[in-house]
């Protein structure tokens, strides 16, 4: 499977990843920006509390163009 199929497919199956944590199972920032500038996925900035500590994080969630690639 591509990396932008089994990108795709963790999105659809989740309310969201944020970049970090896709970036640590090893996908590409370049990949990321395609799928979102693409129109398959959208970002967001969110505040989140972590530790105690307000911290910023992107969050990816797919698009409905997104799941009708898959």
């Amino acid at each position: 499977m591509d990396d932008r199929r089994r990108l795709l497919d963790m999105l659809a199956g989740s309310t969201g990843c944020t970049e970090a944590l896709l970036l640590a199972w090893g996908f590409k920032p370049a990949l990321l920006a395609e799928v979102i500038g693409a129109g398959l996925a959208t970002a967001t900035t969110e505040r989140v509390l972590a530790g105690g500590t307000e911290v910023e994080v992107t969050r990816i969630r797919i698009t409905d163009r997104g799941r009708q690639a898959l």
